[in-house]
């Protein structure tokens, strides 16, 4: 069993030898709203490197509880943001799992159902994006706040099988990229532009567990932990050890929250039928070619049914720098929510000139817009048409089942 998928490089045995690597800043009350900022455990990074690292059992909120937002960026030893132009974080995803509370310490002796991870409501096939929070360069900028009185449930001990006990983990994969020969290629994982093992194609398997070919030319595959982005000759740069900060707001659940489900839709998606079944295959990332050239913008789309609807209370979109926009549609071709760019213009953390810093998020009037059981929605996402690599096109909506009375 796999956590995210083979592009994630994330397998179950991780989940169960990892320690517990994160603690608790501090915790502050506003008004009924807790907040607290913690930190994962620290990892060394230098000019080039690579690191695709999982923190499991981290620091969440404990008890049946309603989560209003959930934030992260990365930080040095000191605690000071990085900038992406030095290090650049290529996502951070937060994942819900279920553990066996007599698991035993021995991994020898685990078992396939000691832990095991649940899913968003999102339509992908798998282990495939089941995150429930999570996004990368753009973190900084893009607000996961939840309005009054929706709040996405955790915690809620009637959906917790007797003798297991909820938890969460985070996978992170970061790129340094100071001294790269170009920095852009290695935040798009190209895999030119990596150290890559001499027998890379033939020991790496592909998302559906086929032998990677030679056709592949960038990608997750190619931004494993420990690799290396090709460096301009000469170049000196220091180590350091960089975390990630996370921040979660959250209520105590009581009969005054309105739950919120989330889902995670994939513009990759091939979607397909067997018989009445409907089958998903999300490839999480994709190949912009060369030659496309001209002003219009490449488009990656996909029609997805939802077996399930609901009102739509909040929408954004998890993309890369070079995103010209990402628009989700209804069955009749209304436009249920676009979520746009915002760049930087400076050099501070935040603010990184050209760097993709933040995606806009729609928050349409509770009860405006309604997405019905079974409706086919339509994603596109849109980059400039030009050469690019592990593009992402992941759509988050969170829907409510009823609306305030």
């Amino acid at each position: 069993m796999e956590f995210i998928s083979n592009a994630m490089i994330l397998s179950f045995s991780i989940l169960l030898l990892l320690p517990s690597t994160s603690y608790s800043l501090y915790q502050k009350p506003e008004n009924h709203i807790k907040t607290a900022i913690f930190v994962t455990g620290s990892f060394e990074m230098g000019p080039g490197s690579i690191a695709t690292k999982t923190f499991e059992n981290i620091k969440f909120p404990r008890g049946h509880v309603g989560i209003k937002s959930f934030d992260a960026e990365l930080v040095d030893q000191e605690g000071n943001s990085i900038p992406s132009y030095e290090t650049y974080l290529h996502h951070w995803f937060a994942i819900k799992y279920h553990q066996n509370i007599t698991m035993s310490p021995n991994p020898k002796l685990r078992r396939p159902e000691d832990a095991f991870f649940q899913r968003n409501e999102g339509t992908c096939n798998g282990g495939i994006l089941p995150h429930y929070w999570g996004f990368g360069v753009e973190s900084r900028g893009t607000t996961s706040k939840i309005p009054d009185p929706f709040a996405i449930e955790q915690g809620n001990p009637t959906k917790i099988k007797n003798g297991y006990e909820e938890k969460w983990l985070l996978n992170i994969m970061v790129i340094d990229t100071r001294g790269a020969q170009d920095k852009k290629a290695c935040t798009q994982c190209r895999c030119d532009h990596m150290n890559l093992p001499k027998d890379f194609y033939n020991v790496t398997r592909d998302i559906h567990n086929q032998r990677l070919t030679t056709n592949y030319k960038g990608g997750l595959f190619c931004c494993q932990d420990n690799l290396q982005c090709k460096q301009i000759e000469g170049f000196q740069g220091s180590r350091r050890m960089v975390s990630l900060r996370y921040k979660i707001s959250w209520v105590d659940w009581n009969i005054y929250q309105i739950p919120v489900k989330v889902y995670i839709l994939d513009s990759t998606d091939k979607v397909r039928s067997n018989g009445s079944k409907i089958l998903h295959d999300c490839l999480a990332e994709y190949t912009i070619p060369a030659g496309g050239g001209g002003d219009s913008p490449h488009v990656q789309k996909a029609n997805i049914p939802m077996e399930n609807g609901g009102y739509l209370i909040y929408g954004t979109a998890h993309m890369h720098s070079g995103v010209v926009n990402a628009t989700l549609y209804g069955q009749d071709g209304r436009t249920l929510c676009t979520s746009t760019p915002k760049y930087g213009t400076g050099k501070e953390a935040g603010n990184e000139k050209g760097y993709l810093i933040g995606m806009s998020v729609c928050y349409p009037q509770p009860g405006s817009i309604k997405i019905h059981d079974g409706e086919i929605l339509t994603l596109e996402s849109r980059y400039k048409n030009e050469f690019r690599t592990g593009a992402m096109g992941h759509f988050y909506i969170y829907l409510a089942e009823e609306l305030p009375q």
